[in-house]
């Protein structure tokens, strides 16, 4: 993890936003050159002034920019980089980009591309978590045929949850309650996943009504060593999206906390994970369930950052360059963290609210973090991802977190787009969120109790 240690030379990030900006600064501490790559529309961005070189990949449009792999292989090939970091989103889940990096004798910094293949697809994934003895949902890949999908689902029983075999991000998911809803959630599903992921492909497991949705950061290098570094509440989401996440998961309890560190590090451990991933479960109860396993770094990592101590993305760099973790295996956390992250959207509807920022003051002060890629005067493109900022707030406990959270929130100036701070002020300042009281259907109670 030395600085002096400069695992790489020049590092080609292929992303953009508060990511692209993130790795950018990671790299700036380990003395490492980086080249952004921007589209047309981003011409102006942060990561591109903040980048030592930057090269254009192609039109606003993802499919010809950010997702046009040959684009950035001859970007990373121009600039003279050593490795790739992809970021999350876009490609950074993409087994064949990853492949395809390494085939042009660049370093993939991320996990093997068999292992993005394996993990990446939800089927794969549940085989991988119960050959590891990590407990799964009853369920499975659906047949094509709606006939024998019909027969499949009712072996289950309902309710169900259809879910894109290859997706993330909320997308290609429906809750189905009876058999008369499957025909129309199974095409309106499929549908959605290739427009998505161009994979209509779709599994159905056994739906839990208001689950906790718990997610524990594990870490691996390529001497075979993986260590976990505590687990994350993401419970409170709308639209099977995240919008709040915290460390570590409160009212959890001793003994479901470390099952689930164990489990999450038995799957790693039985695929040979290296680099950053997160295991992702379902909770009832005192039981949990896997979910899935995202083969990145995640959007919410800074509040495993903020208490653990572990630069993540660094540790990212260093190990992909093949370097030991250097961690002890049990990493203790201090204080709690929360993040909220803060999006271009009307607060209400959740439509984007794309346009200039007239107006941006982001918030400061003792325990207080914000990643972002924004500035006044800079232009939010439709074409992308609503992410605006992300707001960490770290205290000695949660009630310092909450504290400095609802003071961040409340200095926090965006003006000339709307945004989903009243929205995250709401839940932050709520009495339940003070309570404790996390699950999937946390935003939706909150929505009755400001209309009655």
């Amino acid at each position: 993890m030395s600085a002096s240690a400069r695992p790489f030379r020049r590092i080609l990030v292929a992303n953009r936003g508060e990511i692209a900006v993130r790795i950018i600064r990671a790299c700036r501490d380990l003395d490492i050159a980086t080249v952004a790559v921007f589209s047309t529309a981003d011409r102006d961005a942060l990561h591109v002034r903040l980048a030592d070189a930057a090269i254009c990949v192609g039109p606003p449009a993802p499919a010809g920019s950010y997702l046009h792999q040959r684009n950035l292989l001859s970007a990373a090939h121009l600039a003279g980089a050593e490795a790739v970091h992809p970021g999350y989103g876009f490609l950074a889940e993409n087994a064949d980009f990853a492949t395809a990096v390494e085939q042009c004798g660049l370093t993939w910094i991320g996990p093997a591309p068999s292992s993005i293949r394996t993990l990446g697809d939800k089927s794969g994934g549940r085989e991988a978590a119960a050959a590891a003895g990590v407990p799964v949902l009853e369920g499975g890949p659906l047949p094509e045929q709606s006939a024998e999908a019909a027969e499949f689902a009712d072996g289950i029983g309902y309710p169900l949850m259809l879910k894109a075999a290859a997706g993330g991000g909320g997308r290609g998911m429906r809750v189905v309650r009876d058999r008369a809803g499957l025909r129309t959630a199974l095409q309106s599903a499929a549908k959605e996943a290739v427009a998505a992921f161009g994979n209509g492909e779709l599994i159905v497991e056994r739906l839990l009504e208001r689950p906790r949705h718990i997610e524990v950061q594990v870490f691996g290098d390529s001497f075979g060593r993986a260590v976990q570094l505590g687990e994350r509440d993401c419970s409170i989401q709308r639209r099977h999206q995240k919008l709040l996440e915290e460390a570590p998961a409160p009212r959890l309890g001793a003994d479901l906390r470390r099952s689930l560190g164990e489990a999450a590090l038995r799957l790693a451990k039985r695929v040979g994970y290296a680099n950053a991933g997160t295991v992702e479960f379902l909770v009832d109860g005192a039981r949990f369930y896997f979910l899935e396993m995202n083969t990145r770094i995640q959007v919410e990592h800074p509040v495993t950052e903020a208490v653990t101590g572990v630069d993540l993305v660094k540790l990212q760099i260093v190990a992909a360059a093949g370097e030991p973790l250097g961690l002890p295996d049990g990493i203790g956390t201090s204080g709690h963290a929360i993040e909220c992250r803060v999006n271009a959207e009307d607060p209400e509807t959740f439509a984007p609210s794309p346009g200039t920022l007239r107006r941006y003051r982001p918030p400061a002060g003792p325990g207080v973090r914000v990643d972002s890629h924004c500035f006044e005067g800079a232009e939010m493109p439709p074409h992308y991802d609503s992410l605006l900022a992300k707001v960490v707030a770290h205290g000695r406990d949660r009630a310092e977190a909450i504290s400095r959270m609802a003071r961040a929130l409340r200095e926090f100036e965006v003006d000339g787009i709307h945004t989903t701070l009243p929205l995250m002020r709401r839940i932050v300042e709520s009495r339940p969120f003070a309570d404790a009281e996390l699950d999937t259907g946390f935003l939706e109670r909150l929505k009755r109790q400001g209309e009655g």
